[in-house]
């Protein structure tokens, strides 16, 4: 329903602004419209056998638990409409389909937003709109524009949230040869996990910044929003039954209005023969999410239509893992057996806080203009208990296991 609503306003913006545009275009000119998409068709295969490896958790499934091979952990496809009403005002609109958590590839509205160029280094615009938190965050589901199979899994998965619902304003400047772009962005978002389990994040608010010069470009941002969910509900409200222990607990961890805040900054330098690339955030969340620090480093080398890369990730916890949870050898033995399963609860929710390490190595190969085909091998290896950012894990599942996960993906532009 929420993408019905935004598609019908941007529609409602477009046919507004192109019947408005003679006012601002003189003459009048018809409306310039363009049609674009890309698309990933992938394939993984992970050695693991009581998890999936997946590129993002708002996936329901992977390569490795679920099935050996698993097309569902790269593969979509995006179509985009561009459109130019007048000499201030354009509109677009993209919408990709892939694997979502309700194991279906029912389309989603990833962005939908009208521009106005105040001038010619002012643009405002309202709708949804990426998230500028990463380097790639412009391109981050259009798997051409970049050298990997995929973006690191131990860097981006930290925020699977794409884009929110409000306006930001970018302005360009220049400060001798370095060229930038500072951005600042308010919106909200909310995600459907599985019913009835949704994430929001209300008030978000945050700044971006990308210098260019020559062949470097240097993008830092920080975000800050309030984030609730309904996950582990049941556990926390039956935890505040316990009296003032179980509900310090829910207040510590529990996902309700908490303030969370990403900080990233991330650099690339391609001459064009090759190129390294590296980034590094932090996370705070005040929930059972925990904090983060997370970094990756990738290079490559451009050999006519080969490109041979390597990467290094990596996503720790700042904080601890481990949960306390309920005294047990205080509470009455009747209600023992209960705290102890509210523990161990407790304990899954922080498991969740990804520790992971992996190493890379790919080649892309650009059979043909606007299409690329790409290997990737990378060992995988969660640490401290944690799960990493693999998902349906099982009982069995290992932490400090290293798997194996090899991938091939077709990735096209048109």
């Amino acid at each position: 329903m929420q993408q019905q609503r935004l598609a019908q306003f941007l529609l409602l913006s477009l046919f507004g602004l192109a019947g408005g545009a003679r006012a601002d275009d003189e003459p009048a000119r018809a409306p310039d419209w363009r049609v674009s998409g890309f698309g990933t068709l992938g394939i993984a295969h992970a050695s693991e056998r009581e998890a999936d490896y997946t590129s993002s958790v708002f996936k329901a499934s992977g390569a490795g638990a679920t099935r050996r091979w698993s097309a569902d952990v790269d593969t979509r496809l995006g179509i985009q409409l561009d459109a130019t009403l007048a000499r201030r005002w354009s509109a677009v609109l993209q919408v990709v389909s892939e694997q979502g958590l309700d194991n279906t590839y029912r389309p989603r509205v990833e962005w939908a937003n009208v521009k106005y160029q105040a001038t010619p280094e002012l643009a405002l615009r309202a709708g949804r709109i990426a998230l500028p938190v990463f380097l790639m965050a412009d391109y981050r589901k259009v798997g051409y524009a970049y050298p990997w199979v995929r973006p690191p899994v131990e860097g981006y998965n930290v925020l699977p949230v794409t884009s929110s619902d409000g306006v930001d304003a970018t302005l360009r400047w220049s400060a001798g040869p370095v060229r930038n772009a500072s951005q600042v962005f308010y919106g909200h978002s909310a995600v459907t996990l599985v019913e009835p389990l949704h994430v929001y994040g209300r008030g978000g608010v945050g700044v971006s910044n990308t210098s260019d010069w020559g062949a470097l470009s240097v993008r830092a941002n920080v975000l800050s929003a309030e984030i609730s969910s309904d996950i582990g509900s049941d556990i926390f409200d039956a935890f505040d039954a316990f009296g003032p222990a179980g509900q310090d607990l829910s207040r510590r961890y529990a996902m309700d209005h908490k303030r969370m805040m990403l900080a990233n900054i991330g650099a690339s330098y391609d001459p064009g023969t090759w190129f390294v690339m590296a980034e590094a955030g932090r996370t705070v969340t005040h929930s059972f999410l925990g904090a983060t620090r997370s970094a990756y480093v990738g290079a490559g080398w451009r050999w006519h239509a080969l490109t041979p890369y390597a990467t290094w990730a990596r996503v720790r916890a700042a904080g601890t893992t481990l949960g306390a949870g309920l005294p047990l050898g205080a509470l009455p033995p009747a209600l023992a057996p209960t705290a102890a399963a509210l523990n161990a609860g407790l304990s899954f929710l922080l498991s969740t806080i990804p520790q992971q390490t992996s190493l890379a190595a790919g080649l892309r190969w650009d059979l043909r203009t606007n299409m690329a085909l790409k290997v990737q091998y990378d060992r995988v290896t969660p640490h401290d208990g944690s799960r990493g950012t693999f998902i349906n894990t099982t009982p069995r599942f290992q932490s400090e296991r290293t798997s194996h996960v090899a991938s091939v993906a077709l990735d096209f532009v048109y």
